[in-house]
């Protein structure tokens, strides 16, 4: 069976009707694969071109199968001098053999390699085959020195034509030398001088005081050559703060940084937590790595590590492919299927003012990032050691699916769609993406700030079935807009996700699910959130946040996570149904501010806990509506919300139909929410859902790898008892 017709009969994506929101059958994906295979079959009879890649081929033979072209740009000429020519009445496929396909550049495709919607353009693996396009160098040469390190020179780095700052070493990321190697040094004092002469990006100065056993731990050991290129690394709430150091007084424990201001609602103080990172004295925990700017490069090897055997990459490339239409000119690029290809080994280069705090790492691009671009497909693709977010439909994409698609090992996040602000033309709206049955784990790991999934200002898209797992943030974000100002995050679809370790106890006011702003018609159903820790505050499952509005909460699981099962900050009409909240540490379900206007409605609900409290914030004084709920604190202990008994509280207008009763789990603390048929909850209206449908589905492999506890040694360890502030 060819792959589009596979494609088309997956029947268990969910399709959103535009008008409500609701799920519609497989039968109109069904519909669709039947539409798309018509029109590949058509182009089959027609005669389908191929090309042929290989690492030994040579891109002066024809690209045949007997005599490939060695390199894929090679190939794309070949496929834009067949539109030339006007052959794309027939399907083209660029088959890759097995091998590594070095880049120090982006692939770029512009309108001119653009397929039709019949007959689409494919750059594929062939059967059985795992071609790898890499961004990186092999680093070769190393010498065992007297005090354990392994020693090599970079000549490139010595001239100043390279330098990197990540390193991957037998298929991991080595942690780039830094003190403390666990846990954090924490800020004594802060003080910001704006600056008089401005310069781009460099408004204020920084001085910062450290504790004086954390500066005799660092500060005395930076010499002044390296000082320019050590990185001070600061977690404050949800963000990071990554600056170089200007100046230091290693004798006063102080140190200069300049960047942006900062900004007041969440500035750097005292007690911020940090650490230092890129000096020769921090290299001394195996795994660890360093690099001068004379090109002398560093590394103390884990037990076992063998200096003739073992594998280092460094990165080059900043991009794999980019994908660049002209969306307000109508030319497009459009109708290009990546399938079955590996991308790794991605560059991340700090610029020299910095990485200001910002908020899911928005400012950051990603190794396949598209504008102008419609109907482009990855499927079945590979994606890891880079430092940026992985894929971004960024400006005037639609219609873009990523489908099946393994993400791991991000300096950032996964998948992008949409902008940060407002389109100017409808043209540069995006919109109608889909990223389903794909695996998206081990992010943040230079920006620890960043998520899973993100949705900006966009429209009618489908997050569904996906595995999003070890980030140190939230792990979907839908909406960009702050209050209730004009936004384009409406009628979004997020379904049947797993979503769980998050956080890490590394930085605050996450959630599995993050909403900001005006979402009319977005629903989020089928999910189950799990496992998610902060710092000092903010480990939700469901949070709506600053004007969150219109959104549909339903039949999600939502367990374990330490501040709560649902928070609402403030918004607007939002219905909370038909969901489990258990287990929760701190409270169990939060709402704050007042607002005059009908908050949520909170209805159908089975809270299930055993510690900590049932609410949190104002509820007594918002705006809401709650009915046919039903509430079980297994520890034995009474319920109460704020004060008041159920009675009471019924009283005053809320939990009408509501009851306090076993809702009888199979085993709820073995994680079975699987309701006994006698279960009280069934007469107040809550409909029984199954929560193992969320996550992958397929082939057996692919659901098994889904479900590996695969957790490597993190790079930002949590921190525990005797931290401050926890």
């Amino acid at each position: 069976m060819e792959p589009w017709i596979a494609w088309g009969k997956q029947a268990r994506i969910a399709f959103a009707k535009p008008e409500d929101g609701t799920i519609v059958s497989g039968g109109v994906w069904a519909l669709l694969g039947i539409v798309v295979a018509a029109g590949w079959l058509a182009c089959q009879a027609a005669g389908g071109a191929e090309f042929y890649v290989s690492p030994q081929g040579d891109d002066a033979n024809p690209g045949t199968q007997d005599r490939p072209f060695a390199t894929l740009q090679r190939a794309q000429q070949a496929v834009r001098q067949l539109k030339q020519q006007g052959r794309l009445t027939e399907p083209v496929r660029v088959i890759l053999a097995t091998g590594i396909y070095r880049i120090e550049s982006p692939i770029l495709f512009e309108p001119e390699d653009s397929g039709t919607a019949d007959c689409p353009v494919i750059y594929e693996a062939a059967p059985g085959a795992r071609p790898v396009i890499s961004g990186g160098r092999t680093i070769r040469g190393w010498q065992k020195t007297p005090d354990g390190l392994w020693k090599t020179h970079v000549p490139e780095v010595a001239a100043g034509k390279w330098y990197f700052e990540q390193l991957f070493v037998n298929g991991r990321r080595a942690v780039r030398a830094r003190e403390p190697d666990q846990f954090y040094f924490y800020m004594e004092e802060v003080r910001q001088t704006p600056l008089q002469a401005k310069r781009p990006g460099k408004e204020a100065e920084l001085w910062i005081r450290l504790r004086p056993e954390d500066a005799a731990a660092s500060l005395a050991k930076i010499q002044p050559e390296e000082l320019s290129d050590v990185q001070m690394v600061a977690y404050h709430k949800w963000d990071i703060t990554r600056r170089r150091l200007e100046g230091m007084d290693s004798q006063k424990g102080t140190f200069v940084s300049i960047g942006r201001k900062m900004k007041p609602w969440n500035p750097l103080q005292r007690a911020t937590r940090m650490h230092l990172e890129n000096f020769r004295a921090a290299l001394d925990t195996p795994g660890e790595w360093f690099l001068d700017r004379q090109g002398n490069l560093w590394y103390l090897p884990l037990p076992g590590e063998q200096a003739e055997q073992i594998e280092v990459i460094a990165p080059v490339a900043e991009k794999f492919l980019v994908f660049r239409g002209q969306p307000v000119q109508n030319r497009w690029v459009e109708h290009i299927t990546i399938r079955g290809l590996t991308f790794l080994h991605g560059q991340y280069i700090t610029p020299p003012e910095g990485f200001e705090p910002t908020q899911a790492a928005a400012s950051l691009e990603a190794v396949i990032q598209a504008d102008g671009a419609r109907h482009i497909r990855l499927q079945q693709c590979q994606i890891g050691h880079i430092g940026t977010y992985a894929i971004w439909f960024r400006e005037g994409c639609s219609h873009c699916v990523v489908q099946q698609c393994y993400l791991h090992d991000l300096g950032a996040g996964g998948v992008r769609i949409g902008q940060t602000g407002m389109p100017t033309q409808p043209a540069l709206e995006t919109h109608h993406c889909i990223v389903d049955n794909c695996i998206i784990r081990h992010g943040g790991r230079i920006f620890p700030c960043a998520v899973g999934l993100w949705i900006g200002h966009s429209s009618d898209n489908q997050l569904t079935h996906n595995e999003i797992a070890d980030f140190f943030y939230t792990g979907i974000s839908v909406g960009w807009r702050w209050g209730y100002g004009p936004s384009l995050a409406k009628r979004n679809l997020i379904a049947f996700n797993h979503v769980h370790h998050l956080g890490w106890g590394v930085l605050c006011d996450m959630g599995g699910i993050y909403t900001l702003g005006p979402s009319e018609g977005t629903v989020v159903r089928n999910n189950v959130f799990h496992d998610i820790d902060c710092y000092q505050y903010g480990g939700w499952g469901l949070y709506t946040d600053e004007g969150s509005s219109g959104i549909l909460f339903e039949k999600n699981l939502v367990y374990r996570t330490e501040t709560g099962g649902f928070h609402q900050h403030y918004g607007k009409e939002n219905t909370v149904r038909n969901n489990i909240f258990a287990f929760q540490t701190q409270y169990q379900l939060q709402a704050t501010r007042v607002e005059p206007h009908l908050s949520f409605v909170f209805e159908k609900n089975i809270v299930y806990w055993d510690r900590g409290a049932l609410l949190a914030g104002a509820w007594d004084r918002i705006r809401f509506e709650s009915r046919q709920n039903c509430y079980w604190q297994a520890a034995g202990e009474p319920v109460r919300f704020l004060k008041y008994t159920l009675s009471e509280w019924q009283q005053r207008g809320q939990e009408v139909g509501s009851i306090i009763a076993d809702p009888k789990f199979r085993s709820p603390k073995g994680g079975d929410f699987t309701l006994a048929d006698d279960s009280p909850v069934r007469q107040l209206g809550f409909e029984p859902f199954d929560p193992s449908q969320a996550g992958v589905y397929g082939p057996a492999e692919w659901v098994q790898k889904a479900r590996e506890v695969i957790f490597p040694d993190l790079p930002l360890p949590p921190p525990r008892p005797n931290q401050p502030g926890r």
